[in-house]
């Protein structure tokens, strides 16, 4: 008999992720008691105002501009203007030495993402992500035909463990994704780390006779603290995909806008950003949004204010700590990864939310036993939630 639906989008789409659900409910119960009184870190959400030159290039061109050309369709990849734009930026920063022929415009991270593993998947390849991980990449490898494969990392550092790593690649690994600063654990990857995956991914491609794609996932790339480098993996390995989105970097999200940038010292190159470009046409994502296209081509290396999500980290760290709970203290991103005071990170998350605190239990981050905790709220939200925090401990025993 012939099915009415697609199943799988079927069950994607009646249960949401857990974040969302969370995002949801905080909705709902800030409406019975006060948003004052909820004290919600669940979604990573930026509080951080947008920098001025976004507003002010934003109202420049919808009053100066030519509205229909800056409300009508660019090229399918993006406008040539902003992709060169992207391109020297990146050029300036990093020497990359990508073109605006290597890049191609995005809705967003999530976009990015989906293009290229459409772009670079065939049906069972693998793809190996690193524990902790966001929990869409399974969404999206999946949908792309691949396999998702779960890389653990070191235990106490949430740094790549290469040993493991090794040990999960094999003839049929295609991809891996890279996401540094980590959501959701706001590690940074270090150098040393990165330059040994580099390595150990050329000898297995030579070992294999097939590339091995590094998918940089990179929403979160401006916001590190105290002086962390975050290394651009274009420069230390050649069959590299950036995914960037400006979502997190200048407070947009819901403007959804980033790009893909391919490394144009990639064996064939050019066949990998026509399959991104074929990808996208497939999608639906063609033409990213007109105006945010040319905001982004008129303020590159604008950021927010990355000071005050280190204010936030070190409050919420550093009260913590000193209440028992135990996390590692992230370099970047905005998200605190916290062991739960039990093993079950769900029973944790229902004894934190009777205190009004929503949290983020992991287990769909491929660590279970941890709750991520958003910090991208407004100070005073951390302030009041911390005696929350320290009667929860205390009920767990901790001093």
């Amino acid at each position: 008999m012939t099915k009415m639906l697609n199943e799988k989008m079927y069950a994607l789409g009646s249960k949401r992720s857990i974040i969302r659900e969370i995002f949801e409910y905080c909705k709902t119960r800030a409406s019975e008691i006060g948003a004052d009184k909820v004290f919600d870190f669940s979604i990573g959400n930026p509080s951080v105002e947008p920098p001025r030159e976004i507003e002010e290039a934003i109202v420049r061109l919808v009053t100066e501009g030519n509205a229909t050309a800056l409300h009508g369709y660019t090229s399918a990849q993006g406008d040539l203007g902003c992709r060169t734009a992207i391109a020297e930026t990146v050029n300036a920063r990093f020497g990359a030495g990508v073109s605006a022929d290597s890049i191609y415009m995005t809705c967003g991270a999530a976009a990015s993402l989906t293009i290229t593993l459409r772009a670079l998947l065939n049906e069972g390849d693998e793809c190996i992500v690193f524990a902790p991980f966001f929990t869409e990449y399974r969404v999206f490898i999946e949908n792309a035909g691949g396999r998702v494969v779960v890389s653990k990392p070191e235990p106490s550092t949430f740094q790549i463990d290469l040993a493991d790593l090794e040990g999960r690649i094999n003839g049929n690994t295609k991809a891996l994704i890279v996401n540094s600063p980590n959501n959701p654990s706001g590690v940074v990857y270090t150098r040393e780390k990165l330059t040994e995956l580099s390595d150990l991914l050329r000898r297995k491609e030579a070992e294999y006779g097939h590339p091995i794609y590094l998918i940089a996932d990179e929403p979160y790339r401006e916001l590190v603290f105290d002086g962390i480098e975050v290394p651009y993996l274009m420069n230390l390995y050649d069959d590299t995909v950036v995914c960037y989105s400006y979502s997190k970097a200048l407070s947009l999200p819901g403007e959804r806008i980033g790009y893909i940038a391919v490394c144009p010292r990639m064996a064939e190159e050019r066949k990998v950003y026509l399959a991104v470009c074929g990808a996208g046409r497939s999608l639906g994502y063609v033409c990213a949004p007109s105006l945010f296209q040319a905001v982004i081509r008129q303020t590159q290396g604008a950021t927010v204010d990355v000071g005050i999500y280190k204010e936030n980290r070190d409050i919420l760290y550093s009260a913590l700590t000193e209440y028992g709970y135990e996390c590692v203290k992230p370099d970047g991103a905005f998200y605190l990864f916290v062991k739960a005071l039990e093993p079950d990170a769900y029973k944790f998350f229902e004894r934190a939310k009777a205190k009004e605190i929503l949290v983020v239990p992991c287990d769909d981050f491929g660590t279970p036993g941890y709750v991520r905790i958003a910090y991208c709220v407004d100070k005073s939200r951390i302030v009041n939630a911390l005696p929350a925090f320290r009667a929860l401990a205390e009920e767990y025993g901790k001093k």
